[in-house]
């Protein structure tokens, strides 16, 4: 029971660490946006590439800010279903198999 626990704690679980599969929509969509970075790379002069750098730079940083944004508010939300879910006094019935 204790194992999720340690293996956090340990740093064993890495939910962001993660490989995609080659063929998928995602692995294509990475290797575009890769490709055509570079390709407007070589076309651009040393001031628009630096600015152009800065742009992928910020949206990377705006993405991985959200994804961390998100999975917290859902790891929050999973936690307050659990926490009702245990909540066996707030309804109108009860629960036969149950003693009191």
């Amino acid at each position: 029971m204790r194992d999720t626990l340690e293996n956090l704690y340990f740093g064993n679980i890495t939910p962001n660490d993660q490989i995609v599969k080659s063929g998928t929509a995602l692995k294509k969509a990475m290797e575009q946006s890769a490709e055509c970075e570079e390709k407007l790379t070589a076309l651009l002069e040393d001031k628009e590439k630096t600015l152009l750098l800065r742009l992928i730079n910020a949206e990377n940083e705006i993405g991985s800010t959200m994804a961390l944004e998100n999975f917290i508010l859902g790891f929050r939300l999973g936690v307050r279903m659990i926490l009702e879910a245990l909540d066996e006094d707030d309804g109108s019935l009860l629960d036969p198999n149950k003693e009191g």
